[in-house]
């Protein structure tokens, strides 16, 4: 595991603890499915994929 996936799931603990932090946690893997979704379309439609 890379370290930026070390901190993303350290982040995710120390959010997780609170409703709250697990509202946002919710929110912030809806985003970024949604955001994935888009990219994996433009990919299928001859996009380039920017990084």
């Amino acid at each position: 595991m890379d370290m930026k996936g070390f901190f993303k799931v350290v982040v995710a603990r120390w959010l997780a603890r609170t409703p709250l932090g697990l509202a946002a946690l919710g929110i912030g893997w809806f985003l970024g499915r949604r955001r994935r979704q888009r990219e994996q379309e433009q990919n299928r439609r001859g996009g380039r994929r920017r990084r």
